[in-house]
């Protein structure tokens, strides 16, 4: 659902200043404000997994929820990952910001993780746009987590573009910015009920 309270675009700075009374999230798409909706439970829960597995293995300060990153575009636009794994220097940079955004100054995040909610406009945008913006950016790896599919595809910077490699079943996902990593799709599909 896109909003706008005026016709005109709204820049990054008019957005990051933005507040409508509510607890609503929203992405800057083109200028225009978009509703984030709540995620689905199955999603929350992937991503508390990732969470808790990147826990294990990295210091609490490099791993983010709930924070979103400028990406290019048309005109300003952000995007709200399920997760991010921040570089040193990234999490220097948002220290004592108001707002956990990590704009197109600061170095980008390591690792952002998105996991591909239900709709085929949902799909559009996790593997073709956010590819392409999150490339722009230089982000060292992107992780598509699809459920739909039972499948992690970790798109991983090489030479200026992703080389994407497709995880399923027990094959054990391969990260250079989590090497320690051992969930499986297989595992990482395995949800309490």
């Amino acid at each position: 659902m896109t909003l706008s309270s005026t016709h005109r675009k709204l820049t990054l700075e008019e957005y990051l200043t933005y507040d409508d009374g509510t607890d609503t999230r929203y992405e800057l798409v083109d200028g225009e404000l978009v509703e984030m909706p709540p995620e689905t439970r199955q999603n929350n829960a992937i991503a508390v997994k990732l969470l808790l597995e990147f826990a294990r293995y990295l210091p609490q300060q490099l791993i983010a929820w709930n924070a979103e990153i400028e990406v290019s575009g048309r005109l300003a636009n952000t995007r709200c990952p399920d997760l991010l794994i921040l570089t040193p220097e990234a999490a220097t940079a948002l220290e004592g910001t108001s707002r956990a955004t990590i704009t197109r100054e600061m170095p980008p995040p390591a690792l952002v993780v998105e996991v591909v909610s239900p709709g085929v406009n949902n799909r559009i945008r996790d593997y073709r746009h956010k590819h392409t913006e999150y490339a722009a950016r230089c982000i060292a790896e992107y992780w598509i987590v699809d459920p739909q599919e039972k499948q992690i595809t970790v798109c991983q910077w090489v030479e200026g573009a992703y080389t994407d490699r497709v995880f399923q079943g027990g094959d054990r996902v391969i990260s250079h910015i989590v090497p320690e990593f051992t969930l499986t799709p297989d595992q990482m599909f395995e949800l309490q009920a």
